[in-house]
């Protein structure tokens, strides 16, 4: 971080020691040039920053504790073998200072994920009272293992620090950087962990006894009683610049700024073109917003992005200048929590987007065979990746944790035509826009591929071979994590015209799919026994209390047992998979294939495209026809 903010500002000096030396065209007032030539000098280009502008100060930390000797100690968080862990560091505690008093969490509860500047969450401000309350001196948070617990256990160090109390949070080695990464994103320069030597959910109840005793315990020791020194909070100070944000901050040859922006974290490693001031600016020519206005201050790292921001990126996607208001939604959508709220988990929620509307087929964004493949998807699809870098904070390994990570996000369009001609509406107009209003919609998969190829025109016997591909289907293995599943099926027109046949709807097919889209309990139970997401149910309850646990809780009922399970039994106790609303269906892909697919995933999130009032004249000069021809009824 702290070379991050060296480099910065050591680039800044140097444009601004150069800057009267390189060839620039000058915009007007409002960045709009006249031309789209790019700022060269001799064989270099001047360039400007891509990053969006941090909005949370860093808060003054209270000292840290000269012993525990006497003090109140709350250990909180539940994550990962915490039943074993915490009782255990609550003995050490209680051993080595029999003066101190441990609160554990049943007593006193946790902050959860921090939220937002502005965001009211009644856990943390609940949490804070308590500490207050019961007068804690220091605050113990764990296990961080996964990249959605970590967020939420370093929030109760977050909201202790923040009431002055010092923290120290427990965590797995690769979810180190993560735990600092979101401190600092949140106002806390340093916020120091104990790091345990493995995977918490792989090791048994003694090897998790051993390193808590003689791995976390010295260290939380420490974290606690260690004064914070200057080098510790000079990692995330930021530097002092008073750098605007269409300053140029580097020159240099194509490879020079490659090197340099994969050395800031600003790229993605594949080969970008440079944002250099004028290219930027030809896209301001397609908002009618302000070069600074904001179009969100985008979570994780709660950074101001302006639509100049957006428009850098854009043009290091490979964008061109009038999918400018593309990019504005999608950007605005990044931020929607129903979207980003799976995007650190480690088990690698992958982002997408798809496209309705006539904006999309003015452009000519793909909705046909290879669709993610073609230039206008792709380009749009990796803005969607740096967007996520360097707008809102997310980056492998520090907050993006997907354990064999991730491929670039792509986009989508929905064919409306084929949607059309078999009597369905499409997917925006099924949600409440008007049918030649265009939108984007983000959301995220765990899978991609592996489509299915429906060999009969039989809508019932499509309808159950779908009903039992997202049985198979759901988010991590046989769902061992939570029960219901937010879907996209995506369904080539051959097979939407069958199902038409019998559902009139989308809404129709969804009702069918719910009643028929059933699990056998025995599988649920097996998958969410011995590969629970978190911690381990075993050495606490033997399987058949799991069983009578989920019976329970995921209104398990005795139905006919489904028509693609091999079974004497005509019955049998099933689970539903399917929740209403949850679903989205897209006709798309190549139409002379028999395809569907189903993409378990996150939520999604579908914002309005605003087009500026000049679009049809800016787009006529571009050869472009009038975007009233695109209209479909």
């Amino acid at each position: 971080m702290r070379r991050f903010f060296t480099i910065l500002l050591l680039s800044i000096v140097a444009h601004h020691a150069s800057v009267a030396q390189s060839a620039r065209i000058v915009c007007d007032e409002d960045c709009k040039t006249e031309s789209g030539a790019t700022a060269t000098r001799g064989d270099g280009f001047a360039v400007v920053s891509p990053i969006g502008h941090p909005t949370v100060p860093m808060i003054e930390q209270s000292p840290r504790l000269t012993t525990l000797d006497g003090k109140r100690i709350a250990i909180v968080g539940g994550s990962f073998m915490a039943r074993t862990t915490h009782p255990e560091i609550k003995r050490l505690i209680e051993q080595h200072y029999p003066t101190a008093h441990v609160i554990l969490l049943d007593e006193i509860g946790s902050a959860g994920v921090y939220p937002a500047p502005g965001v009211t969450r009644r856990s943390k401000d609940e949490f804070q009272e308590r500490l207050r309350q019961m007068q804690v001196d220091a605050v113990i948070s764990g296990n961080c293992g996964c990249g959605l617990c970590t967020p939420k256990e370093v929030g109760s160090c977050i909201a202790a620090e923040y009431v002055g109390i010092p923290s120290v949070a427990i965590a797995a080695p690769s979810f180190v950087e993560q735990v600092r990464y979101t401190a600092a994103n949140n106002g806390v320069s340093v916020l120091r962990v104990a790091e345990y030597p493995g995977a918490f959910a792989a090791h048994t109840t003694e090897e998790l006894i051993h390193h808590t005793r003689q791995t976390l315990w010295p260290q939380i020791i420490r974290a606690l009683t260690t004064p914070i020194s200057d080098s510790e909070r000079s990692r995330t100070a930021p530097a002092n610049s008073t750098a605007g944000i269409r300053d140029d901050v580097f020159f240099g040859t194509l490879q020079e700024i490659d090197d340099h922006f994969r050395e800031m974290n600003w790229s993605d490693g594949l080969p970008f073109t440079p944002p250099t001031f004028e290219r930027v600016s030809e896209f301001l020519r397609f908002t009618d917003s302000a070069w600074d206005e904001t179009v969100a201050v985008l979570p994780i790292a709660h950074r101001n992005t302006t639509v100049w921001h957006v428009a850098v990126n854009g043009v290091m996607a490979g964008c061109k200048p009038e999918y400018m208001p593309i990019l504005i939604a999608l950007t605005k959508a990044i931020g929607a929590p129903e979207f980003r709220r799976t995007i650190a988990s480690t088990h690698a929620w992958m982002p997408y987007c798809w496209l309705n509307g006539p904006v999309a087929r003015q452009l000519g964004i793909s909705c046909g065979q290879g669709e993610i493949s073609e230039a206008a998807n792709i380009s749009i699809g990796r803005f969607m990746g740096l967007a996520l870098m360097n707008l809102a904070g997310y980056y492998v390994k520090q907050n993006r944790m997907g354990t064999f990570g991730y491929p670039i996000p792509w986009c989508m369009a929905e064919d409306e035509a084929a949607c059309r001609a078999v009597g369905w509406m499409p997917y925006h107009a099924r949600e409440g826009f008007l049918l030649n209003t265009s939108t984007i919609t983000v959301t995220s998969t765990l899978l991609w591929g592996n489509n299915m190829a429906p060999s009969t025109t039989d809508a019932q016997k499509i309808m159950e071979l779908l009903a039992w591909d997202i049985t198979e289907r759901c988010q991590f293995a046989l769902g061992s994590g939570k029960q219901y599943t937010a879907r996209t099926i995506l369904l080539t027109k051959p097979i939407a015209e069958n199902l038409a046949t019998k559902y009139s709807t989308p809404d129709a097919l969804e009702a069918d799919l719910i009643r028929t889209a059933r699990r056998p309990l025995s599988e649920r139970v097996f998958a969410n026994y011995y590969a629970n997401p978190g911690s381990s149910p075993e050495e606490r309850h033997p399987i058949r209390n799991w069983r009578g646990h989920l019976s329970r809780t995921e209104d398990a009922e005795m139905t006919a047992k489904p028509v693609w399970h091999d079974s004497p039994e005509q019955q049998m106790m099933t689970i539903p998979t399917m929740k209403r609303g949850m679903t989205a269906f897209l006709v798309t892909g190549d139409e002379s294939r028999n395809k569907c697919q189903t993409m378990p995933g996150g939520g999604f999130k579908t914002i309005q495209i605003e087009l500026p009032r000049t679009w049809n004249a800016l787009m006529q000069k571009r050869g472009y026809r009038p975007l009233e021809e695109y209209f479909i009824e």
